[in-house]
């Protein structure tokens, strides 16, 4: 890795050399502009204004244009010597948590190198004050033209230098969040939650871009004169009214993705639409040949019953005997059994 900047940093009175390594590396496929008839390359070339003619890099440096259009010219000797401690210098000057650091502030990221034998010591020396202290350190530094945020942490046995954007560059979300009163259910945390346990466990390093792999077999299709792959139709899904419904299904298709039994998902408490079903199935039942058994077993319970009024009856009578109580107790459960039987033959019948 090619270094781009060389400096050291200032750590109280230890000064450690360092040069400066780009940390990550884009693999993003970048595209000629053509023209669409021909397929010609289409080039910008850069043309003095006042010569009208087309100048090389070389003959082009740095210039400030003043508020009445007047151009400043600043030559790289100029930002050389600017009246800064950090032109070369990575100016630590705090040690703070990690979790202090807000991400919205990350930019780029780069390897801060040991510059030389002589560096090895004080090197090692704030890696492995930085590994025991849990902390990072915010440090000051000029780049490209401008004095910039930064932070120091340890990654594997190198430190490592975050671009962080000055807290006045950091927009507030302000008037983002729905001004709409909602309320969440406990329920529907439960599933949110069970549905980032599902999603939760991953290795980053599975992660690719497919986006990019799509567009090289498309690239390689074309040099090869073939037809471009045809991408496959997404699933049409209709409009998702029950937030609940969503969130199980999700929390399903999580699981099946990673192969765990669909039979894993936690299932909630049914609702009031499905505690009726039990009783529908109970009044279909009632077709069956078991149902006349019950309706007779019914009926007897039912005289049994009115014989037990009866006798409670006739006993608080104090002008009628035992014997003429028991005997009207004895027509009456006569005359009960024979209306049920009647009652029993024609519900026979009519099924």
């Amino acid at each position: 890795m090619r270094s781009i900047w060389n400096g050291a940093i200032s750590f109280g009175l230890v000064s450690i050399p360092i040069k400066l390594v780009n940390a990550t590396e884009s693999h993003t496929i970048s595209f000629r502009q053509i023209h669409t008839e021909d397929g010609g390359r289409v080039r910008y070339r850069k043309v003095c204004e006042l010569e009208d003619r087309e100048i090389t890099q070389s003959e082009i440096g740095k210039g400030y244009e003043d508020a009445d259009g007047t151009i400043i010219p600043i030559t790289d000797e100029d930002l050389a010597h600017l009246p800064l401690p950090t032109a070369k210098t990575i100016e630590i000057v705090a040690f703070v948590p990690a979790d202090r650091i807000d991400p919205l502030q990350m930019d780029a990221a780069y390897y801060l190198q040991a510059g030389g034998a002589p560096a090895a010591k004080p090197y090692t020396l704030l890696r492995e004050a930085l590994k025991r202290s849990n902390k990072v350190a915010i440090a000051k530094f000029a780049l490209r033209g401008r004095e910039r945020l930064g932070m120091l942490r340890v990654v594997e046995d190198a430190i490592a230098l975050h671009g962080l954007l000055w807290p006045d560059e950091v927009r507030a979300p302000e008037g983002l969040a729905p001004d709409t009163k909602v309320t969440v259910s406990d329920k529907e945390l439960d599933l949110a939650d069970a549905l980032m346990d599902t999603l939760g466990e991953i290795d980053l390093d599975d992660l690719h871009d497919e986006y990019r792999e799509a567009l090289e077999e498309v690239v390689a299709a074309k040099a090869a004169g073939e037809a471009p792959p045809e991408s496959p139709e997404p699933a049409r899904s209709g409009k998702v009214l029950d937030l609940m419904a969503a969130l199980e299904k999700s929390v399903r298709e999580a699981k099946e993705s990673r192969g765990e039994e669909p039979g894993e998902v936690r299932q909630l408490p049914q609702r009031k639409s499905a505690r009726a079903a039990p009783k529908q199935t109970g009044g279909k039942k009632s077709t069956t040949k078991a149902a006349p058994a019950k309706k007779t077993a019914a009926a007897k319970k039912s005289t049994a019953k009115t014989a037990a009024k009866s006798t409670a009856r006739s006993s608080q009578g104090t002008k009628k005997t035992a014997s003429a109580s028991a005997s009207a107790s004895a027509k009456k459960a006569t005359s009960a059994k024979k209306t049920a039987a009647k009652k029993t033959t024609a519900r026979k019948r009519s099924a």
